[in-house]
């Protein structure tokens, strides 16, 4: 593995030189649209979002631009053979992946000490790209998509050869430097920096639009990271299980005012990528789940993965299996077969003739991010149907996908009239309802706020503006007992911190995430790198560091642990329409937490850091930045988790103390008496209203 690891250029930054791989065979080559076999089983088929990319795509982007920015990778000497192969991926699928150069090697997280490399901090790098592109992990691991459709961990396979190469040559004193998957080089820099600085889609704000996205992506100077693919910390859908299973806990607390969810019926939609989680975490917090999904591979890969219990292929065999779920109060997740619209109109159905309410929670998790190119796919026709109206009429394909968004808010809302609560998941959904005409429209609300609540409004924003959100860590031992040490020593962390006295909402969150941890060892959720996710604050994230630090210089764990989160979090990310949907100052639509967060965490001893156009919600919708940090058992790497952490959750607490949030202005206020070094700007509430309108009617 590790000399095909370094298949690459030689030990000198300059042009690119890979042995040729033939243009077709064990990797995907042009022309081909099928699943192909790859080292590791079947690769998924080339996503249908690139192969409708070029008919509208190309028209606006100059071919020869596009051509000539990927030959630039290679000598003279090669140009000549690979310039056709080349444009015909530009004509086929609206950018060149460089397929020829699709790595043999099955591509999967392997243990850290078999990277060729001369740092820790970069073998553990090369660790996590390679998870991200793992098949059993990555979406579309033939075009580097991780997740979400579109989110790239490279823009084309040249990106990743080089990377890799430069990676395995690094020192202590270089910086390597990503710009939108492309690696500009290794720069000089001291010990005490990051290894590795990535920045994807850093696009102009006025040019920061859909239109112009596609034409960049398609020359090859941009490419959409999402959140944690162009970041290297993916760890497969475990992150947004647990993130599902506290969203679903905390929704029947707040909308049914109940902890036992048994026999409560939560309907949504997505079994691919992330959003093929929600099976799993209906299954854990013990309700009935039904999901719908029009690809039945991805259904049925699910299925096999055990995440899904059951398949429907009918909306008769659907019901009827619901309501004898419901009524025995089994815990159950159910794939329908079919689109989501018509199981919404099907309960309406349901209600309107036997009066009957069959459903209680209710969510979408289709990647409405990109709805146009085969994130939400329209209820007026068949799976292959669609896929073949996109790819020869995209405009056809967009006006039925808004009708069909209209008709799902229609049943949505007859539904909600009764004891039925629904909630947009940050995955644009609502967003683009209403940019279709669906009735969501919320009378005198801010423009952040939609007829039903998101779930960051309602659900998570206040566990964020405690300080609570995703913290994750990786075993780059590969060794699962390393995982479970590390399982043992975070709930431990947790329970001390319950003994020692927190507040109840506190305590409420730790006892969720104690209880998360051992029902994902028990449900065995690692998909790829030995890696586990847990929701915290400060307090309890900068421990956990500290104990898996002392567990590496024990030699209780066998190898460094990377620490990481995902960008959605208490101050990653800045997202209107999610992450930061409830900040009610104004400030909801500016970035400057979350280029802080980048820049704070880079100085204070992140190992990467990474900042991001769109993740999530789409492009132009959103700034995030995520962060990497090696912990290898020195002192040095206790110094910069506590450092990092600490920055890492109060730089968010803060901003939305200051917005008004009366939970982060309670928490901020704790941690500076706690914190002689941190002081904040306390916000001062107007005392009286009337001052405001006498002073404006003046």
């Amino acid at each position: 593995m590790a000399s095909t690891c370094t298949r690459a250029p030689g030990h000198h930054p300059g042009p690119l030189r890979l042995r040729l791989l033939p243009p077709s065979g064990s990797s995907p080559g042009v022309g081909r649209k099928r699943a192909v076999k790859g080292p590791a089983g079947l690769w998924p088929s080339v996503s249908l979002a690139r192969q409708i990319g070029s008919k509208e795509t190309n028209q606006r982007a100059p071919d020869n631009l596009a051509l000539r920015n990927a030959l630039r990778y290679f000598p003279p000497d090669l140009q000549e053979l690979l310039a056709p192969e080349f444009a015909e991926e530009l004509r086929l699928y609206g950018h060149i992946y460089m397929y020829r150069f699709c790595p043999s090697i099955e591509m999967r997280a392997y243990p850290v000490e078999q990277y060729p490399c001369r740092t820790r901090a970069a073998a553990a790098i090369m660790h996590m790209i390679m998870n991200n592109l793992d098949p059993a992990v990555a979406q579309f691991p033939q075009e580097l998509v991780t997740y979400g459709g579109n989110g790239q961990v490279f823009g084309n396979w040249a990106q990743f050869w080089l990377t890799m190469s430069y990676l395995s040559q690094m020192t202590e004193e270089q910086t390597l430097v990503m710009y939108s998957g492309h690696p500009l080089g290794l720069f000089p820099s001291s010990p005490g920096a990051p290894r590795l600085v990535i920045t994807n889609g850093m696009v102009i704000p006025n040019y920061s639009s859909r239109t112009e996205y596609d034409k960049l992506f398609a020359m090859g100077v941009t490419m959409y990271g999402q959140m944690t693919a162009g970041s290297y910390c993916y760890i497969g859908p475990q992150g947004i299980v647990h993130g599902t299973v506290l969203t679903v806990l905390n929704a029947g607390r707040r909308y049914l005012g109940t902890e036992d969810l048994a026999g409560k019926v939560f309907v949504t939609s997505g079994l691919g990528g992330m959003s093929g989680a929600q099976a799993k975490a209906a299954v854990i917090v013990g309700c009935i789940g039904v999901i719908a999904e029009v690809d039945r591979a991805a259904l049925m890969k699910r299925h096999k993965q055990g995440w899904l219990m059951e398949v429907a292929d009918s909306l008769d065999h659907c019901i009827r299996r619901l309501r004898e779920a419901r009524r025995r109060k089994e815990v159950l997740s159910l794939g329908y077969h079919g689109n989501v619209v018509d199981l919404w109109e099907r309960l309406v159905h349901e209600l309107d003739t036997t009066g009957e309410l069959l459903v209680d929670l209710g969510s979408d998790q289709t990647s409405c991010h990109n709805p146009f190119n085969g994130g939400y796919y329209p209820v007026q026709l068949g799976f292959t149907e669609a896929q073949s109206l996109l790819a020869s009429n995209p405009a056809a394909f967009k006006a039925l996908v808004q009708e069909s968004l209209r008709r799902q808010v229609s049943a949505i809302n007859r539904l909600a009239k009764e004891n039925f609560f629904f909630w947009d998941y940050g995955n644009a959904f609502l967003l683009e309802a209403q940019r279709a005409g669906a009735d969501v429209e919320k009378k005198g609300a801010r423009k952040t706020e939609f007829r039903y609540p998101s779930y960051v409004q309602h659900i998570m924003g206040d566990i964020f503006s405690q300080g609570f959100g995703p913290f994750r860590w990786v075993c780059t031992s590969g060794d699962p007992q390393d995982l479970a040490v590390t399982d043992q020593l975070a709930v431990s962390v947790l329970e001390a911190a319950i003994a020692g006295g927190v507040n109840p909402a506190v305590r409420l969150q730790y006892v969720d995430n104690i209880r998360w941890i051992r029902e994902a060892a028990r449900h065995q959720l690692v998909v790829g790198s030995q890696a586990r996710i847990l929701y915290s604050d400060q307090k309890g994230r900068v421990a956990i560091a500290v104990a898996f630090n002392q567990g590496i210089a024990s030699g209780k764990i066998k190898a460094p642990v990377v620490l990481s989160r995902d960008h959605h979090d208490v101050s990653g990310t800045d997202s209107p329409f999610r992450e930061t949907s409830n900040i009610y100052d104004g400030s909801a639509f500016c970035a400057d937490m979350a280029v802080q967060n980048f820049v704070g965490d880079a100085f204070r001893g992140a190992t990467w850091v990474a900042l991001h156009n769109g993740g999530g919600v789409g492009w132009g919708e959103a700034i995030n930045g995520g962060f990497g940090l090696v912990l290898d058992g020195t002192q040095e790497a206790e110094q910069k988790a506590k450092m990092m952490l600490t920055w890492d959750v109060s730089n968010g607490v803060a901003r939305r103390c200051w917005s008004g949030n009366q939970k982060a202005y309670e928490i901020i206020c704790q941690t500076m008496q706690e914190n002689n070094g941190l002081v904040v700007t306390l916000p001062h509430e107007v005392a009286d209203e009337h001052v405001l309108q006498q002073a404006l009617q003046s």
